[in-house]
C-alpha cells in the first residue's frame, strides 16, 4: 500500500482524510493492477470495494468515510463514487506520499520556497496535517510523556499512594493487594488502578502485579472508574 513500507500516522481529518482514503483505494489502479474504478469495484484486496458494499471487513471503518458524502447510504455511495472518479488520473501525491514537510507543505515547491524564504513550520513525519495541527499533537503528546516516569520511580510512587490511601480509607494493605473482594476494597482498588493508568501511564499488567490481582480486574477497574467519572 504505501510504497512496500506500512507505518501508521496521524492525520487531520479536516484536511486529509478524504484526499488520504482516495489516494490509498486508488493505488492498485496506479499499479496497474486493475482497470479503470470499475475494476477497483470488484478487487477485493482494496477498502474501496467495502466502502462501496462489495465486499465486508468487520474491522474497516466505513460509516463515518461514506458521511463525509450524505447521511444516506446511496447518495453517499454515489458520492464517494464519483470522488474516485475524480480523482483516478492523480499520480504519486508528495503531500500524502514524501516525508512530514513535505506532506504538511504539499509537496517539494512549498518546502524549497519556505527555505529560500527562511522561514519554519512544525512538521512531524509521523503526522499528516498543517504547522499548527502538528504544533498540537506534539504539545498533547508531550504532555502524555512527561507522565511516562520510568519503572523504578512509578513503583515507588505507587507504593507511596496505596499506603497512603489504606491509611486514609483505614483498611488493610494486604487486603488490597491480595485480592481482596470486600465492595469497599474493590473500589478503591478501581481508584488506584485509574490513577496508576492514567496519571503515572503504568501499563495493566504492572498494575496487576502491583496489586496482586490478574490484569483483567485492573482493566475492569480502570474501565468502571472511567465510566464514573463520565457521570
Amino acid at each position: 500500500l504505501f510504497q512496500n513500507r506500512y507505518k501508521s500516522i496521524v492525520c487531520d481529518k479536516e484536511t486529509y482524510l478524504l484526499e488520504l482514503v482516495r489516494y490509498i483505494h486508488l493505488n492498485p489502479l496506479r499499479a496497474g493492477v486493475v482497470k479503470g474504478v470499475r475494476g477497483l469495484d470488484r478487487y477485493m484486496w482494496s477498502g474501496h470495494s467495502v466502502l462501496i458494499g462489495k465486499n465486508k471487513n468487520g474491522w474497516q471503518e466505513r460509516e463515518y468515510v461514506l458521511s463525509q458524502f450524505s447521511h444516506k447510504e446511496g447518495k453517499a455511495i454515489q458520492g464517494y463514487s464519483r470522488f474516485m472518479e475524480e480523482g483516478k488520473g492523480f499520480g504519486r501525491r508528495e503531500e500524502l506520499a514524501g516525508g512530514g514537510l513535505v506532506r504538511s507543505l504539499g509537496g517539494w515547491s512549498q518546502v524549497l520556497s519556505l527555505r529560500s524564504n527562511k522561514e519554519k513550520m512544525e512538521y512531524d513525519s509521523r503526522i499528516l496535517g498543517g504547522g499548527d495541527f502538528v504544533s498540537k499533537i506534539l504539545t498533547e503528546a508531550d504532555k502524555g510523556l512527561k507522565r511516562q516516569l520510568r519503572l523504578g520511580e512509578r513503583k515507588v510512587l505507587a507504593e507511596q499512594m496505596i499506603k497512603k490511601i489504606c491509611k486514609q480509607e483505614r483498611i488493610n494493605e494486604g487486603e488490597l493487594c491480595n485480592g481482596g473482594r470486600r465492595r469497599k476494597v474493590s473500589r478503591i482498588r478501581g481508584r488506584i488502578s485509574y490513577y496508576l493508568s492514567r496519571e503515572l501511564g503504568m501499563p495493566s499488567a504492572e498494575i496487576a502485579r502491583q496489586l496482586g490481582v490478574c490484569t483483567s480486574a485492573i482493566v475492569k477497574a480502570i474501565q468502571n472508574a472511567e465510566t464514573k467519572n463520565e457521570k
